[in-house]
C-alpha cells in the first residue's frame, strides 16, 4: 500500500477529518453498550418511568451522534477514494503515453489498458470503502476489548483466550489470498485484452467466420479467470468461517458463565447485557477484519501492478541538462551518419546497417526498396521513437539526442500509410497537430488537402463525429484528413508514407493534387509506391536489407541499378 500512501499524502486534512469521524463513530458505538447497561440496571430494574425516559433519551442522543458521525466518515472516506484514484489514473496515463513505442512492442496495449482500468477500480473500492471498514472495526475491536475488561475482567479473560486461534488462520490464509489476488487480476486483464482486440478487429473476425474459434478460446480464458477467482473466494470463505466460529463460540461460552454469575448475584443483568453487547461488537469486528483482509491483499496485488507500470522506464536515455536549442527558423537539413539499428525484441536482425546520407533543406527524397528494407524504421529513428545502436542523426547540424523530444517532433509532420483517426469530430482530428489552431487555419488546410468538399457534404460539416479509427470514412477521405492535419502542423520536415496505391483512382487523383501544396518549401521524405512520386523527387534513395544501394534520379537509377530497375517494373505504376 506504499503507492496508495504516496497519493493520499497531499490530502492530509481530509484524511485527518475522516480519521476523526472514524474515532468519533467508534466511540459512540462503544458508548451504546454503557447506555444499554444504564437502561437495564436503572431503567428496567428500578421500574422507574423517569429513569427509563432518561435512559432512552441518552440512547437516542447517542444514535443521532452516530448518524452524523457516519455521514462525515462515509463522505470523507469516499471522497478520498475517488480523488486518489483519479490522481493515480492521471499519473499512470501520463507515464504510459510518454513510454517509448518499444515498450508496446513487447507488451500488449489492450492488456495494459485492462490492467489500468481493472486495477484502479480495485484500489478505488479499497481506499474509498474497505480501508474505512478495516480501521473502524480495528477501533471497535480494541475499544471493545478494553471495555470488556472494564465491565468484567473474568469474562474478558475467557474471550481473550480465543484470539490466538483467530490470528493464526488470518495470517496463514491472508498470504494465500494475496498471491491468488495478483493472479486473479492478471487473468481478468487477459479477459479484457482479448475482448478489446476482437471488438477492434470485428470486421476481420466476421469476414473469416472466426467466431466459433473466438468463442471457444474466450471460454477458456474466462474459465481460467473463474478458476483462480474461485480459489481466492474459497480461501477468503475459510478465513471468515474460522474467525466467526471461534469468536462467536467464545461469546457463547461467556454467555453461559455470565448467566451463572447473574443467577448467583455476582453480576448485574445490565453488566451482563453490556458485556454481551461488547462481545458481539468484538466478534463482528474480528469477522469483518478477516473479510476485508482479503480485499486489502487483493488491493496490494493491484497496487503492485500499477506501481510496476509507473516504475517502467523509457529505453530512450534522458535528454541531457544542456539541451541544445535549434536555430529559428528551422531549415530542415538532415545528416544521417553511419546509422545502425535493430529492434529491441529482435536483436539478431539488423534493420539498418551503416546508413549515411545528407538531405539538403527543402529537398524531396523518395525512399525505395523491397519490404523490410528499413524505410519505415528510418522514420521511427528520425522521430526518435527509438535511438540508433550506432551512428547519429543531425538536424541542422545538431544531434537529435541533444534536443528535447517536444522540440524535435515539432520539426516533423507525419502522414502514415494507415492514417490514425481518433474518436471525436473531424475538426478535432485535423486540429490534432495544433489544438490551438483557428477555424480559418483549419479550413484552409482542409481545402489545400482537397478535403473541404466532402467534409461540407456532411450534415454537421466539421463537427461531424467519427467512430473509432474513422469508421464511416473511405480510405481516400481518411488520407486527405491526415494530409490536412500535416499541413496544419506546418512543420519544416514532412515524412510521407505514401498510401495512394491502395486507393481508387478518384481519391488517388485528389491526393496527388494535394501533394504539391503539402510538400512546398519543406524537406520531404517519401516512402514511394508510385512512379509519379519518384519521378518528381529531387533524389531517390534505394535501400535493401538496411543498406544504402544507390542514390540518384529515376532515369539514372533505371540505367545503372539492377534492383531499382526490378522494383520499377514490379512495384511502381503509372497513375
Amino acid at each position: 500500500m506504499k503507492l496508495a500512501r504516496t497519493f493520499i499524502s497531499p490530502y492530509k486534512k481530509a484524511v485527518a477529518g475522516a480519521l476523526a469521524a472514524l474515532v468519533f463513530t467508534a466511540g459512540v458505538t462503544l458508548g451504546l453498550g454503557q447506555g444499554l447497561r444504564i437502561l437495564v440496571d436503572q431503567g428496567l430494574a428500578t421500574q422507574s418511568p423517569a429513569m427509563l425516559s432518561q435512559s432512552i433519551g441518552i440512547f437516542f442522543i447517542l444514535v443521532v451522534a452516530l448518524a452524523f458521525g457516519s455521514f462525515a466518515r462515509f463522505y470523507l472516506v469516499s471522497w478520498i477514494g475517488e480523488r486518489v484514484v483519479a490522481d493515480i489514473r492521471k499519473q499512470v496515463f501520463n507515464h504510459l503515453i510518454d513510454l517509448h513505442p518499444g515498450f508496446y512492442e513487447q507488451n500488449r496495449s489492450l492488456e495494459i489498458q485492462s490492467r489500468f482500468t481493472a486495477d484502479t477500480t480495485v484500489l478505488q473500492s479499497v481506499i474509498g470503502s474497505t480501508v474505512s471498514i478495516a480501521l473502524r472495526n480495528s477501533l471497535m475491536l480494541i475499544g471493545g476489548l478494553i471495555l470488556l475488561f472494564v465491565t468484567n475482567a473474568k469474562l474478558a479473560s475467557i474471550i481473550l483466550l480465543g484470539f490466538p486461534l483467530v490470528i493464526v488462520p488470518i495470517l496463514i490464509y491472508g498470504r494465500r489470498v494475496r498471491s491468488l489476488s495478483r493472479l486473479s487480476q492478471d487473468r481478468v486483464a487477459e479477459v479484457g485484452s482479448y475482448v478489446g482486440e476482437n471488438l477492434t478487429q470485428i470486421k476481420t473476425v466476421q469476414a473469416f467466420n472466426h467466431q466459433p474459434h473466438d468463442r471457444a478460446f474466450f471460454s477458456t480464458v474466462a474459465e481460467n479467470a473463474f478458476d483462480i477467482a474461485r480459489s481466492r473466494i474459497r480461501q477468503r470463505a475459510f478465513l471468515t468461517t474460522i474467525a466467526i466460529t471461534l469468536v462467536m463460540g467464545a461469546v457463547g461460552v461467556v454467555l453461559w458463565i455470565g448467566g451463572l454469575d447473574v443467577i448467583s448475584g455476582q453480576t448485574s443483568p445490565g453488566e451482563l447485557a453490556a458485556f454481551v453487547f461488547y462481545s458481539l461488537l468484538v466478534g463482528l469486528a474480528a469477522g469483518a477484519i478477516s473479510e476485508v483482509i482479503g480485499e486489502l491483499q487483493r488491493a496490494a496485488g493491484a497496487a503492485a501492478r500499477i506501481f510496476e507500470l509507473l516504475q517502467t522506464e523509457s529505453e530512450l536515455p534522458p535528454v541531457p541538462e544542456s539541451v541544445q536549442p535549434l536555430n529559428q527558423p528551422v531549415e530542415g537539413r538532415l545528416e544521417i551518419q553511419g546509422l545502425g539499428f535493430h529492434y529491441p525484441s529482435r536483436p539478431e536482425k539488423q534493420v539498418l546497417d551503416d546508413l549515411s546520407v545528407t538531405i539538403r533543406a527543402g529537398e524531396t527524397i523518395a525512399l525505395v526498396g523491397p519490404s523490410g528494407a528499413g524505410k519505415s524504421t528510418l522514420f521511427d529513428l528520425l522521430l526518435r521513437f527509438y535511438d540508433p545502436n550506432s551512428g547519429s542523426i543531425l538536424l541542422d547540424g545538431v544531434d537529435i539526442r541533444r534536443l528535447s523530444l517536444a522540440d524535435l517532433r515539432h520539426c516533423f509532420a507525419l502522414v502514415p500509410q494507415n492514417p490514425a483517426l481518433f474518436h471525436g469530430t473531424i475538426a478535432d482530428n485535423i486540429r490534432y497537430a495544433r489544438p490551438d489552431a483557428s477555424d480559418e487555419d483549419m479550413i484552409r488546410a482542409a481545402r489545400i488537402a482537397h478535403a473541404d468538399d466532402f467534409i461540407q457534404s456532411f450534415p454537421r460539416g466539421y463537427e461531424t463525429r467519427l467512430g473509432d479509427g474513422g469508421i464511416g470514412l473511405s480510405g481516400g477521405q481518411k488520407q486527405r484528413l491526415a494530409i490536412a492535419r500535416a499541413l496544419l502542423a506546418d512543420a519544416p520536415i514532412l515524412l510521407l508514407d505514401e498510401a495512394t496505391s491502395a486507393l481508387d483512382a478518384e481519391s488517388e487523383h485528389l491526393i496527388q493534387q494535394a501533394m504539391p501544396g503539402l510538400m512546398s518549401d519543406r524537406t520531404t521524405l517519401v516512402i514511394a509506391h508510385r512512379l509519379a512520386t519518384v519521378r518528381h523527387a529531387d533524389r531517390i534513395i534505394v535501400l535493401d536489407e538496411g543498406r544504402l544501394q544507390d542514390i540518384g534520379r529515376h532515369d539514372e537509377l533505371v540505367e545503372r541499378n539492377r534492383l531499382y530497375r526490378k522494383l520499377a517494373k514490379l512495384q511502381f505504376r503509372e497513375g
